[in-house]
């Protein structure tokens, strides 16, 4: 099996060889090669240089977000409301069915969502720096009858 591997290579070599060095076309193939393979090694640059330069970027969020943490600062009521607000976009589907109410870091979840949603949410909120504790009064959205959707006249 090795002899036949070796053989396979030299024939392999030989068969390169006589490609690139062809008197009438080995010139434009030679180009061809090296183009190729200049290309593949600046597209190879480009990509480390993007995958480093994200590690980078998440390494400094991370050490930020740390940092915050560890430092514990107070956060106050409205600026803490209006983060709460700000997420409920992306952790539910209809944010405008619920109200958020916080005093001295409490902070009071009430309206209309799915359960799984409520749930999601209230343990969301409850990691939040600045929040103390979390109250969850949500109650479970009503539901459309299966087969019908909104009315719209």
């Amino acid at each position: 099996m090795n002899a036949l591997l070796k053989t396979a290579a030299v024939f392999a070599a030989g068969a390169a060889a006589m490609y690139l060095l062809d008197p009438e076309t080995g010139r434009r193939r030679r180009g061809l090669v090296r183009e190729r393979t200049g290309g593949a090694a600046r597209d190879a640059q480009a990509s480390l240089r993007a995958a480093t330069r994200d590690a980078t970027n998440r390494m400094h969020g991370t050490l930020a977000e740390a940092g915050s943490h560890a430092a514990a600062a107070p956060v106050d009521d409205d600026t803490l409301h209006e983060r709460i607000r700000a997420k409920l976009g992306h952790l539910m589907d209809r944010p405008s069915k619920v109200d958020v109410d916080v005093v001295d870091g409490h902070v009071v979840l009430s309206g209309e969502a799915p359960d799984d949603e409520a749930a999601a949410l209230a343990r969301y909120v409850a990691g939040m720096q600045g929040v103390a504790d979390v109250e969850n009064r949500l109650s479970a959205e009503a539901q459309a009858p299966a087969g019908q959707g909104p009315a719209t006249h």
